[in-house]
């Protein structure tokens, strides 16, 4: 085949191109024509392809995201935000944390194992590129009906390859979330986040600066797998047909990135590399052209010094292709041996493929020949940026006026008492065990706090005890009734499952799951989310410092639940101070703070119980949130609390049958005058969290939260006699009286059967 050439392309104006089946519109395939004078060569246009897909792009979100940053709070703590691989905060001592979430949604459909596990691979190479060292991930996952085939397909695989990558780069996953949930149904959302921290003087950035200076490839070899991967793949909607893009999705390594992590932090540490970037989305296309346009402009790069896993790849295979496990480094000439020393330690092949140069033009050589000349910052970032039509949608008012207030609900202790075990067997309550303990939790020795915490924790510093807390959460029921306030639950969950651990909230990430932009119904939902996101980051004074955008979530012509994930990253002085999710001393007082109101839009009670999606979301106070913060962090830090546990899916009769089953030790509870049991049991009002109090601390406790006008109502105290053999774990109770005039006890034996066996009798060989 003849080499399509700068020159050919010019002399050959007219030769036809492939544009529509690599993505691309008719207008913006104009649009590359005028930039460039003429047609683009076939490399040319494998580049201009993947990096203005809406994955790389993000052209249908960018109009809206600026509100993150029209809106973005003053923060001290912030030393680098949106626009880099991963943001950077200041966590104190000098000190700096690096986290980020990312999509992996439909290569993870197509290939369950593979999508996941390289999900995993590129967030950590996020973090590696900011000269962090990883030091744990989480996975927010979503999946269709627990019972559906093709769930049973999926979820397995997405386990096993987060288990696989994760386990064997012996990072500990720490956290995340598993939600099922119809919509989703072959379209299942996989979420990947890493966090690493480093030293403020080792933060590295993605420019190529320095005339002269070398560009590096290094890592595995490039093959066939991955052309048009991510790129593609997440830039487009699934018909429903089933998985039809094997081939695209990405093949991973973790003992190859294992070695790249080794050898990238000891090139950096070595001060031998003066930008950096990851070869994730785009591959070569977007490390070239990103380096270049972040730089002084210019490089060249000679493609056939690629090391090659496959000598048959074309010039924009080899451009295009996602293979895993490569980093790009700018690199002085002096510095080149040196760097190139340190790769063979670690069995790392390099190769100098490129040269800054001041051309302000990414020229490509494919043995002798050029094959791209372009501007770099029209391919990286110069994309078109359209503002899509919005509209609200169709079915909104009458999917808000479905008020659940109509279904039946439990008016005997009785039935209280089945109803909770109805909850706390669902799959989206039911323990998570059979997931995580496929996970290596506590790998390294530095997790202080893992699944099923509310929050991740990890020792930062060995010596001082200081660490982060990290949760994502995002309840995607609610964001369908009101994606506005549905964005700000998520972040206010996910504040307050950092705050009960004993951390201070410091930032953000975020990971907007959405169907087709192309749907006005849907960049409507968008555009509400980003502003209830961004409006309650400023509220709450938390900087959005960077995250993802997955479109095109939809099968067929049906969107999943708008799912906006936001991750909190907050701060512990001392993580021996943290506050655990499980009871433990005999005769320790049982306190709800914060009020409970009849809320049950969207709540898990009506989705799991009635089948039912309808009515508002509960109503959000951040101000309240960043109160009952305070006293949560406070009364961590002063020894006023010894467990914690925010109040949120199932409500507070699940909140409690969570800590007496991580405990196992029950407890003897009530119901306070004047409200409802049900909706004192079930209700998913916000703000609201569980706190257990030694008797020494309660007025010292129950003074701080009156003088800060937070309400604090005892509710029980931690007993484990209830059956009469005290300690015994056959005869623990959860005792909850003052139910319409009687007493629901349930045996904990019975609660944990019921939570321990859903999900291994789903998904269990």
């Amino acid at each position: 085949m003849t080499l399509d050439t700068v020159t050919r392309a010019a002399d050959q104006p007219d030769a036809p191109q492939p544009f529509a089946e690599l993505g691309l519109k008719p207008d913006e395939y104009e649009q590359i024509r005028d930039i460039l004078g003429r047609r683009p060569t076939a490399s040319e246009l494998a580049m201009y392809s993947v990096m203005w897909s809406e994955h790389c792009s993000y052209k249908s979100s960018k109009v809206h995201l600026r509100q993150f940053g029209a809106k973005a709070p003053e923060s001290e703590a912030l030393l680098v935000g949106i626009g880099e691989n991963a943001g950077v905060v200041d966590i104190g001592d000098n000190w700096a944390v690096t986290f980020k979430v990312e999509s992996h949604n439909h290569p993870s459909f197509v290939e369950p194992y593979q999508g996941a596990a390289t999900g995993i691979g590129g967030i950590v190479r996020d973090i590696i590129a900011m000269g962090a060292r990883p030091l744990a991930v989480m996975d927010p996952l979503r999946f269709g009906a627990a019972d559906h085939p093709d769930t049973a397909r999926v979820l397995p695989g997405v386990v096993s390859g987060i288990g696989g990558y994760g386990n064997r780069l012996g990072l500990p996953n720490i956290g995340g979330e598993v939600v099922f949930d119809s919509s989703y149904q072959g379209n299942p959302l996989v979420n990947a986040l890493c966090v690493g921290a480093m030293r403020h003087e080792d933060i590295h950035l993605a420019s190529a600066k320095g005339v002269g200076n070398q560009v590096i490839l290094y890592g595995a070899r490039t093959g066939g797998d991955g052309i048009g991967g991510v790129s593609v793949l997440a830039s487009e909607t699934f018909s429903d047909t089933g998985p039809a893009k094997r081939p695209s999705v990405q093949v991973g390594d973790p003992f190859m990135e294992k070695l790249l992590i080794e050898c990238t932090l000891e090139v950096l540490a070595a001060g031998l590399v003066e930008g950096i970037q990851d070869l994730g989305g785009a591959g070569i296309s977007c490390a070239t052209s990103e380096l270049a346009s972040n730089g002084d402009g210019g490089m060249q790069v000679w493609l056939d010094r690629v090391p090659l896993r496959d000598d048959t790849l074309t010039p924009e295979e080899i451009l295009m292709s996602e293979s895993q496990e490569r980093m790009c480094a700018v690199v002085t000439p002096e510095h080149v041996d040196d760097f190139l020393a340190i790769c063979r330690k670690w069995d790392v092949e390099a190769t100098v493929i490129g040269e800054v140069t001041d051309s302000g033009r990414l020229t490509v050589d494919w043995h002798g020949e050029q094959v791209v000349d372009v501007p770099p910052r029209t391919v990286a970032h110069d994309c078109p940026i359209y503002d899509r039509p919005m509209v609200v949608p169709s079915y909104l008012a009458a999917l808000n006026a479905n008020d659940p207030a109509d279904l039946a609900r439990p008016k005997t202790a009785d039935e209280i008492a089945s109803t909770l075990l109805v909850l706390i067997a669902t799959p989206n309550l039911a323990a998570k065990y059979w997931i995580t303990d496929q996970y290596d939790r506590y790998v390294r020795g530095n997790t202080v706090l893992a699944q099923p915490e509310d929050s991740g924790m990890i020792r930062v510093d060995e010596q001082s005890g200081l660490g982060v807390a990290i949760s994502t959460d995002c309840n995607g029921r609610f964001a369908k009734l009101d994606p506005y306030i549905g964005a700000k639950l998520a972040l206010a969950e996910s504040y307050r499952n950092v705050a009960v651990t004993g951390a201070r909230p410091l930032a953000v990430t975020n990971c907007l799951n959405f169907g087709s932009p192309e749907d006005p119904e849907v960049m409507w939902q968008f555009e509400r989310a980003v502003a209830g996101l961004a409006d309650g980051c400023l509220e709450l004074g938390v900087p959005v410092t960077g995250g993802n955008v997955s479109l095109y979530n939809s099968t067929a012509d049906v969107a999943i639940h708008p799912t906006p994930v936001v991750g909190v990253l907050g701060v512990i002085d001392d993580v021996d101070r943290r506050t655990p999710i499980s009871w433990a001393a005999d005769g320790e007082l049982i306190y709800v703070l914060g009020d409970t109101d009849d809320e049950f839009g969207g709540s898990e009670w009506a989705h799991a119980v009635h089948d039912h999606l309808g009515g508002l979301p509960p109503k959000v106070d951040l101000a309240r949130e960043a109160l009952l913060a305070d006293v949560l962090i406070a009364g961590s830090r002063d020894g006023m609390l010894s467990a914690a546990h925010d109040v949120s899916d199932g409500g507070i009769a699940v909140a409690l049958t969570e800590m007496a089953i991580h405990a196992d030790v029950g407890a003897r509870t009530w119901i306070p005058d004047g409200i409802d049991p049900f909706v004192f049991l079930f209700s998913e009002s916000a703000g609201r969290a569980i706190v257990v109090v030694p008797r020494s601390e309660e007025l010292r406790f129950t003074d701080m939260c009156a003088a800060r006008r937070l309400p604090a109502t005892r509710i029980g105290v931690v007993d484990s006699g209830l059956g009469g053999d005290q300690g015994k774990p056959d005869h623990q109770f959860l005792q909850i009286d003052n139910v319409y005039g009687e007493s629901a006890t349930i045996a904990l034996a019975d609660l944990v059967a019921a939570n321990m066996a859903t999900l291994p009798a789903l998904f269990a060989d």
